[in-house]
């Protein structure tokens, strides 16, 4: 059985002192082995630094006040939690540092958003690291190494949704993390960042500290990974959309993907394929009550399940047809799949006809922009907007009927098991006088 056990903490878990003081306190009880540590952002840190992006491609003085303003926010936690200058906190200052010097250096006839955002938007794992980091070794005297992810973790340069390439980051495990337990008990790193050949930041998609966790746990071999979440564990449905939702104790690898896909967001998508592969199991558990027994991910089969209803707002309809009536063929379909891959546009359902391709993606609007125009020579559009994805797994028809209610049905898929709709509120009228 392996030695390590890796943990992954999300910003809610870390947004203030009190919850730096919870995590260290779910750290210090897990003492029989040697543990990794993946933290994101505190709290709002990355929509932050999202605002430093869209001001330091357009109004560098602008993004840099709104830098100091986090800045300002990260050393009110610092005093709350009585932390003195060391080598973390003296780091912390220096990160701060890059960011502004690199926005003042940015070029901004010449950068791209999306590598613009890898380098400012990693900084705030960077920042959440260093602080809990500080506080773990100065108050709870814990024998620690604080890594750098983007040292560990190579991906290609495809900014904001970096692939990882597995080979050199397995080596790069084993030449720096490994020997780190010769000396420490606890290794902590950033969720959600990583690096390519040239040295320069790649984040992995948002909420990706997920699979950062997936991804040290696949080259450590671990015996089990946690996420530790504001909510028991992997419930039926988002609870603050549903009353009545209840915990799902058992998951297999393959259901999870299932719901991860269709849009679940207690886990990232991409997390259980690397821990499937190595059969490493996966606990969901909260960080409010430690003591709960959470949901087991495992390559558990035949288990039975409640029916689980996933939603997913802000989506978009686009029916895609032929303007000279012809069929709708496979170098059409090759066509606009292969522009969908180019502008990074996830197809959540489709459906073709003889001579329209209909799909319901998320509402991007610069990505869809780009594609809109690349097709606007060879096709007509219908285009529907704000619309509503609603997933049903292992649905009862009841369930089905419940969340068409009030809803106009745009789109709707039934395959063994998963019922899926795409919905549009029912315009209110009003009366006349």
């Amino acid at each position: 059985m392996s030695k390590y056990i890796v943990y992954k903490f999300g910003g809610a878990s870390v947004k203030d002192a009190d919850g730096i003081h919870n995590v260290a306190d779910i750290i210090e009880a897990q003492n029989s082995s040697k543990l990794v540590v993946v933290i994101s952002a505190m709290g709002k840190t990355t929509n932050t630094l999202e605002d430093v992006v869209r001001y330091a491609l357009d109004d560098k003085p602008q993004a840099e006040q709104v830098l100091d303003l986090l800045k300002q926010s990260s050393a009110k936690v610092i005093e709350e939690l009585e932390l003195e200058q060391d080598q973390y906190i003296h780091q912390l200052e220096k990160v701060f540092a890059s960011v502004r010097d690199f926005i003042r250096q940015l070029d901004t006839e010449t950068a791209t958003y999306d590598f613009t955002y890898d380098q400012i938007v990693s900084c705030g794992e960077l920042i959440s690291t260093l602080i809990v980091a500080a506080y773990l070794t100065q108050k709870r005297n814990i024998n620690l190494h604080w890594q750098d992810a983007r040292q560990i973790i190579r991906t290609n340069s495809t900014h904001r949704e970096g692939r990882v390439n597995w080979n050199e980051t397995s080596w790069l495990f084993q030449k720096t993390v490994i020997p780190a337990f010769d000396q420490h008990n606890i290794v902590i790193t950033q969720g959600f960042i990583a690096s390519d050949d040239h040295q320069h930041a790649v984040t992995l998609g948002r909420e990706g500290s997920d699979y950062t966790a997936a991804i040290c746990s696949y080259c450590l071999e671990a015996e089990y990974m946690a996420i530790w979440k504001d909510v028991p564990g992997v419930l039926t449905a988002d609870p603050r959309l549903f009353e009545n939702v209840s915990l799902i104790d058992r998951l297999s690898y393959l259901e999870a993907i299932e719901m991860t896909y269709y849009g679940a967001k207690v886990i990232h998508p991409k997390t259980i394929k690397p821990l499937q592969n190595k059969n490493i199991p996966l606990k969901v558990k909260s960080f409010i009550n430690p003591e709960g027994a959470g949901t087991l991910i495992s390559g558990a089969s035949e288990l039975q399940y409640p029916p689980v209803v996933v939603v997913e707002k802000n989506q978009r309809l686009l029916s895609i047809s032929t303007r000279d009536l012809s069929f709708v063929a496979e170098h059409h379909l090759s066509r606009l799949f292969t522009l969908f891959d180019k502008h990074r546009i996830r197809v959540n359902l489709m459906r073709n006809t003889a001579i329209s391709f209909t799909v319901c993606i998320t509402d991007n609007p610069n990505r869809i922009t780009r594609f809109l125009e690349e097709i606007k020579e060879e096709f007509d559009l219908e285009d529907e907007r704000n619309l509503e994805l609603i997933t049903i797994r292992h649905y009862q028809n009841p369930i089905v009927d419940e969340m068409k209610n009030g809803k106009v049905v745009l789109f709707e898929e039934r395959i063994p098991k998963t019922v899926q709709l795409v919905l549009k509120e029912v315009p209110v009228l009003k009366r006349k006088a």
